[in-house]
């Protein structure tokens, strides 16, 4: 192209008819909503031309129209590679697999060193940004595809004023000596001596730029050259625009698609008659049946041959009975799929007639309902049965229950109901969890179904409450309650099998626990005749059993605790709790040797405001079940505290045993509170004995040695009571930091007559001394057994052969001012 003089403007306007251009690529144009128009004006006054080496701003804006002759040699050159171009992007998969061939031929075609595609995005921080995508380079020249510096390249720094032209479908070209201070650098680093940028245009989006460079020497590049070149980069631009269709098509075609293949229905047209001739079927029954369109009508019979057995017969019933009178078909029925699955199938069809109301065909939709179907037997299962054990629930036991009484009635039987409680079960719950609380439930309806006969039921109440149902039990005799009852025999025999069940620890999470199950037992027809009433009377014997002690059984009796009187209990006991109505009495505890006194046990007792008192058994349980022993445990050790200075300052010094209930087991601050509490009223720890039951200690033997080594670093002595009533591991036992183990009074009732008894005591002596520890007998009432157990080696003791639990000042007369019979006892102890 001519220099023009500098400062002017020069327009060349390249005239390009739709036909000819249809030539070049078929099947690209029209491309008008891409290109713009495709009579195109192209503004030469961009900065960069020779003459006008500071920019275009200075020049004036006066312009003069010229149409100038299409080149002979280089323009037809470019337009033929751009035909080239159009023909490889319409058979290409995508525009990336051939634009690489196309930029060779384009850079072959113009005869430059060097031919790129650039492509914008909006980097992290919102700026436009554009990278080098492709590359060709003519031999000998430096190829820039890896240069860092071309990726990411932000629009709005050295190369503003491109984007300002190129964004609004300008060209820039020029020789890189005439383009503006801050453009050059760049360039030049990159050996280009001349330099054609053109937009790629998709629609209204400045998608990015195709760019010629020559580094060989400067090039006057031509009017014709550039319309050429922008041909280049509208036929890409109208490939994008292409790809970008197809994948708004392919994206709605894949919705759609997925769509109908989601909806679980099969829609099909077949015969009237039992062989059912499919005239066509769609291809979802390959999805819900597994057999192919094909597959299905080819089978001559394919519709009866895959119905399920035993509903064939009644499918096929009705649809004669529809063919007949004209009505649709509404109907649910089970088929059998090609694994051999059973499928749920819902049929709606419409009998297709003639005129002369003859029947065609079926035309149908059938359904995929077995998630339904299985729906509807979980809700139904659900109804009768527990989720969390899938025991029978409350319901189901109730509805049985009534059942085995009608049978009872019928045929002069018994029945019996069993009534559940799990003692202290709260602790894991708080411990653990209730993950851990729902998996130790679901072992405990395992361990229950195991330990009852295969025609008993469990069924969980909620909670942690179970009921078992004995049914069709000979009665036996006809007395009121017989101790030879076969009845009270079954279920007395049921109830030892649960409890033994229940001696195997559990696991749950890694920890081992012992549960026990307090369990009350009501019969039919002694206790009631009714479900209801059978069940209450159980409840009520349950809690009997409780007031006893963890892991027992009760009968029900009418002289039972009645409910009414329970509830009256708690709200007396929450007052009790307010008002502190408690007193502590102490028993003594003596060396056997000579019955001195070495400590006493603090035991709580509730007096209420008419002076009655209320023994440990009665409320102790309800506390810890209602959550309050908390509380009372903070009160008893403030009052042991108290007594514990006030007998030290009247010279008794002796030592100060008190019970931690297993509830209080489970605070998190447990230590710390006792330990803060004699710090507070400068009580000595050495002076406090911490006794634990055994049950306790063996819940959770880990963080109960845990718990033991804690108290007993900081100077507390510890106890285990009640030993030989729960399930010790040996090798927990010798783990844990005892001083002390109470053998309970139950070995000492029937000693020395009982010779079995007598060697467990014996052995739980030997055990105590084998493990470093001082053995204490508890419930010593008489002068043989005190005699018996000293001579075995049992070193402390107390019962009522030495004295009753009393308050607090007769151990202050007894032992402090000598008033009373402190030598009593042993005066009573014959001579050896």
């Amino acid at each position: 192209m001519d220099r023009l003089p500098a400062g002017l403007t020069a327009v060349f306007r390249l005239s390009i008819t739709i036909p000819v251009l249809e030539k070049l690529a078929p099947g690209l144009w029209p491309v008008q909503s891409i290109l713009g128009r495709v009579d195109i004006a192209t503004d030469m006054e961009a900065p960069g031309l020779k003459g006008d080496p500071a920019g275009g701003a200075r020049a004036k804006k006066a312009k003069v129209e010229l149409v100038k002759p299409l080149p002979e040699t280089s323009p037809d050159a470019i337009l033929s590679a751009v035909g080239f171009a159009a023909s490889e992007f319409l058979k290409a998969p995508t525009w990336e697999a051939c634009i690489a061939e196309v930029l060779a031929k384009l850079g072959e075609a113009a005869g430059v060193s060097r031919v790129y595609l650039f492509q914008n995005r909006r980097g992290r921080d919102g700026r436009l940004v554009t990278s080098q995508r492709f590359e060709w380079v003519a031999e000998g020249i430096a190829p820039q595809i890896g240069n860092p510096r071309l990726q990411d390249l932000p629009w709005d720094g050295s190369f503003a004023r491109w984007a300002e032209i190129l964004r609004t479908g300008g060209v820039v070209h020029g020789h890189v000596r005439d383009l503006a201070d801050a453009e050059r650098p760049e360039l030049e680093a990159q050996g280009i001596a001349s330099i054609v940028v053109v937009p790629v245009l998709v629609g209204d989006h400045w998608w990015g730029c195709l760019g010629f460079d020559e580094c060989l020497g400067e090039r006057d590049w031509t009017g014709g050259e550039i319309h050429a070149l922008r041909a280049a980069a509208g036929t890409l631009a109208a490939a994008l625009a292409r790809r970008r269709t197809e994948r708004v098509l392919e994206g709605v075609e894949a919705r759609y698609r997925t769509l109908v293949e989601q909806i679980p229905a099969i829609v099909y047209t077949a015969g009237v008659g039992e062989t059912r001739e499919w005239l066509y079927i769609s291809p979802q029954v390959k999805a819900i049946l597994g057999y192919s369109p094909e597959e299905w009508m080819a089978h001559p019979a394919s519709f009866a041959g895959y119905l399920y057995p035993s509903d064939r017969e009644r499918v096929l019933a009705e649809e004669a009975y529809s063919s007949a009178t004209g009505q649709p078909i509404h109907s649910e029925f089970r088929m059998v799929a090609r694994d051999g699955s059973m499928v749920w199938i819902r049929d709606e069809a419409l009998l297709v007639q003639d005129g002369a109301g003859r029947p065609l065909f079926w035309q149908g939709v059938m359904y995929d309902i077995t998630e339904q179907k299985r729906a509807e037997e979980q809700v139904a299962f659900l109804a009768y049965h527990d989720k969390l054990t899938a025991l029978p629930n409350r319901v189901m036991f109730e509805e049985l229950l009534d059942l085995a009484l009608a049978r009872a009635r019928r045929a002069q039987l018994a029945v019996a109901v069993l009534y559940l409680d799990l003692d202290n079960f709260k602790l894991v719950n708080d411990s653990l969890g209730h993950g851990a609380g729902d998996q130790l439930l679901q072992m405990m309806g395992m361990r229950l179904r195991e330990a009852v006969r295969d025609t008993d039921v469990v069924a969980r109440q909620g909670g942690d409450e179970f009921l078992v149902l004995l049914a069709d039990l000979e009665r036996g005799s006809m007395t009121p309650r017989p101790e030879a009852e076969n009845s009270v025999v079954v279920a007395q025999a049921v109830a030892g099998r649960i409890h033994e069940a229940l001696a195997t620890p559990f696991i749950v999470g890694g920890t081992e626990f012992f549960i026990s199950a307090s369990i009350g037992i009501s019969l039919s027809p002694f206790d009631g005749d009714t479900g209801r009433n059978l069940l209450k009377n159980a409840d009520v014997a349950m809690y009997r059993a409780k007031r006893r002690g963890p892991g027992g059984y009760a009968m029900f009796s009418t002289d039972t605790v009645d409910p009414l009187s329970k509830l009256s209990m708690t709200t007396r006991l929450r007052r009790a709790v307010e008002k502190q109505e408690w007193l502590l009495h102490y028993q003594p505890i003596v060396d056997l040797s000579d019955a001195h006194l070495v400590g006493v046990e603090a035991l709580l007792r509730w007096q209420t405001a008419s002076g009655a008192f209320i023994p440990p058994g009665e409320f102790i349980p309800l506390a810890e079940e209602m959550g309050l022993i908390e509380a009372i445990g903070e009160w008893v050790l403030g009052e042991i505290c108290r007594q514990s200075k006030l007998w030290r300052r009247e010279g008794l010094m002796t030592e100060i045993g008190f019970n931690l209930s297993p509830r209080q087991l489970w605070q998190s601050n447990l230590v710390r509170g006792i330990l803060g509490q004699l710090e507070y009223t400068k009580v000595n720890p050495r002076s406090i004995l911490v006794e634990i039951t055994e049950s306790s200690a063996m819940t959770d033997p880990e963080r109960t040695i845990r718990l033991l080594e804690e108290m007993h670093g900081a100077g507390l002595r510890l106890a285990i009571d009640d030993f030989g009533t729960g399930y010790s591991s040996l090798s927990r036992l010798k783990q844990m930091p005892v001083d002390i183990l109470k053998i309970d009074r139950s070995f000492i009732r029937d000693i020395p007559n009982d010779p079995q008894g007598a060697s467990m005591v014996r052995a739980v002596i030997d055990l105590a001394h084998g493990l470093g520890m001082t053995p204490l007998a508890e419930g010593i009432e008489t002068a043989d057994q005190w005699e018996f157990l000293s001579d075995h080696g049992c070193t402390l003791g107390q019962g009522f052969l030495f004295s009753k639990p009393v308050p607090a000042g007769d151990i202050t007369q007894r032992y402090v001012w000598g008033v009373g019979p402190t030598a009593s006892a042993s005066a009573a102890r014959p001579d050896r």
